[in-house]
């Protein structure tokens, strides 16, 4: 599989773990920045009990808690900065490459833009038993929040009244 060059994974898609990616054509283009913001200036309502019970369960097995998404706004963001809980790795207009790492899995995601597409990405490498039992139910919502999520983004241009 042949990527376009601002969409970024760990590794080839056909050698990760896991590969989720999940495109919406909006009435107008905006920066990978803007996307991110859009997307957690208001997240999903259920975001917030899976982060919890993700972290209950998580620390259980000494993984960090990692508490989910604040809503915070950021006006610009460089390299080594973190948003929430991810690492940026990687920052252009057109791409956000977000990590987080630990001794169970790697997750990268990217958020991408061209013209009036915005793609979601997301790759992810395990390392252990643990990791490939976190993403059998993880794996399975994550895709059901990213289409949720990128719905609701389009449904706010359709509305006329983009999220802030």
């Amino acid at each position: 599989m042949i990527l376009p060059p601002n969409i970024h994974v760990l590794r080839a898609p056909e050698t990760l773990d896991y590969y989720h990616a999940q495109t919406v054509v909006l009435p107008v283009g905006m920066s990978a920045l803007e996307l991110w913001n859009r997307l957690m200036t208001q997240p999903l309502p259920l975001m917030s009990l899976a982060f919890r019970l993700r972290d209950a369960i998580s620390a259980r097995f000494g993984v960090r808690k990692i508490g989910g998404f604040s809503g915070q706004r950021a006006d610009q963001v460089a390299v080594g900065d973190r948003l929430d809980f991810f690492l940026v790795e990687h920052v252009a207009p057109d791409v956000l490459v977000l990590t987080e790492r630990d001794r169970h899995l790697d997750v990268m995601t990217c958020l991408s833009t061209s013209e009036n597409r915005v793609t979601i990405t997301s790759s992810v490498v395990t390392h252990n038993a643990f990791g490939r039992a976190y993403m059998l139910p993880v794996g399975i919502a994550h895709k059901l929040f990213v289409g949720a999520m990128l719905r609701r983004l389009k449904r706010s241009f359709e509305s006329g009244q983009p999220a802030v």
